[in-house]
């Protein structure tokens, strides 16, 4: 009982938005502990013996060949400033002629990274920073417009679907139009597809993308099916470890052709993976709504009108606000009990400053946004939020295109 009072008292002071931000964060938190506890216990025992491997071949090598120790040492430390500048032992390609330095710039705007490759001049250097700055920005905006075009290709795709499926069944007729009158049409004409379903799409376009491109570096690069998967994970998802790079030997058979499938399997990977890590998202974001709803469910009734006074981002039914707020939708600054404090002349709290200053920062990204797009943003009045609207980047773009994520819902 102690511990729900101190929860409700917590909560009581947050609005949904920083619950939520909280949460996700404690959640990241606990998923990197969880994740390096395994990784740890995985991989920890295979990097002891290889290390100790390496210490008896180092050992023996010096004394076969009348070597000192710092004198290998050295020698081992030229090799890989070596290697840092493009050299390796085996016959492999070029780093810095035209097309390796469009594979290395690909792999910078793609945020992909290898590391197979980098600059070693202080001129590459800076002129890296100001290039990924631009390009990595670019890329991104492009896989958010991609994103937008494939929501919008599914959406229609599955929504033609569903609409054979009702007239099959006989509760849609054949000759529907909009505005018809009929009530199913009319339900119809707003119907969005489910998150999950796109999800399921998403993720069996992935694989299949993943598997074509993997029966293609198997036998090219010589790496085993599961190293190449691994591989197109890796490079799709743009985590980019390096330690697998595809085209990068001097010669292959049928160079040019093989070059190209590369870059059409890694583009597409990428802009679908992003896709899928997109709609995931809404997932998680589901599931913290879930976890936030049931701790106010468990809340005392005195917290949760404490926590309902500061919530902005759910209107509930059947409650009406005795004050007015003020709006970022309308920008329009309306009355509340502290504008009439401010005219009876007693000192503001520091909660409201801070809440008006809040407000008055989002309504001046509002309009930076509109003027950015060259035009105000029609808004319905009677819009609700269900804590998908306001987004930014991707969840923006997926806002009211999916059901999870509609204000109809």
């Amino acid at each position: 009982m102690a511990w729900r009072g101190c929860c409700c008292s917590s909560l009581g002071h947050l609005n949904e938005d920083n619950a939520r931000f909280l949460l996700l964060a404690a959640l990241i938190i606990l998923y990197m502990l969880c994740g390096a506890a395994v990784f740890s216990a995985i991989e920890l025992p295979t990097e002891r013996e290889a290390k100790e491997k390496w210490e008896e071949r180092f050992v023996n090598f010096s004394q076969r060949h009348n070597l000192s120790r710092a004198e290998l040492q050295d020698f081992l430390r030229e090799y890989q400033e070596a290697s840092v500048a493009g050299i390796r032992v085996d016959d492999i390609r070029p780093r810095w002629d035209f097309t390796g330095a469009f594979y290395f710039v690909g792999t910078v705007v793609s945020t992909i990274g290898f590391g197979m490759t980098t600059p070693a001049t202080v001129g590459g250097k800076i002129f890296l920073i100001f290039y990924g700055l631009i390009g990595c920005a670019g890329t991104i905006l492009f896989f958010n417009l991609f994103l937008e075009r494939l929501i919008t290709v599914i959406a229609y795709i599955m929504k033609s679907c569903h609409e054979r499926q009702l007239r099959r069944k006989g509760v849609l007729p054949h000759d529907s139009r909009r505005g018809s009158g009929n009530s199913e049409v009319d339900s119809l004409a707003g119907w969005k597809p489910s998150v999950y379903y796109v999800m399921l799409i998403l993720c069996v376009a992935s694989l299949i993308i993943s598997c074509c491109a993997s029966a293609m570096y198997t036998p090219i690069e010589g790496w085993s099916y599961f190293d190449s998967l691994y591989f197109c994970f890796v490079a799709f998802s743009t985590i980019g470890f390096g330690d697998l790079v595809s085209s990068q030997n001097a010669k292959y058979e049928s160079q040019g052709l093989y070059r190209f499938g590369n870059f059409v399997f890694i583009l597409m990977g990428v802009c679908c993976i992003y896709s899928l890590f997109n709609v995931i998202s809404i997932v998680i974001k589901q599931s913290i709504n879930w976890v936030l709803k049931k701790m106010d469910c468990r809340c005392c009734p005195r917290c949760q009108r404490k926590l309902f006074r500061s919530r902005r981002n759910v209107v509930m039914p059947g409650n009406v606000r005795s004050r007015r707020n003020i709006s970022i939708e309308t920008d329009g600054v309306n009355e509340s009990d502290t504008d009439g404090r401010r005219l009876s002349g007693e000192m503001i709290s520091m909660k409201d400053f801070l809440a008006s200053n809040k407000v008055s920062l989002a309504i001046m990204q509002k309009q930076l946004s509109e003027t950015a797009n060259g035009y105000p943003r029609q808004l319905n009045s009677s819009s609700k939020h269900n804590g998908f609207s306001g987004g930014v980047g991707a969840l923006a773009i997926m806002n009211n295109r999916l059901a999870e994520t509609s204000v109809d819902r």
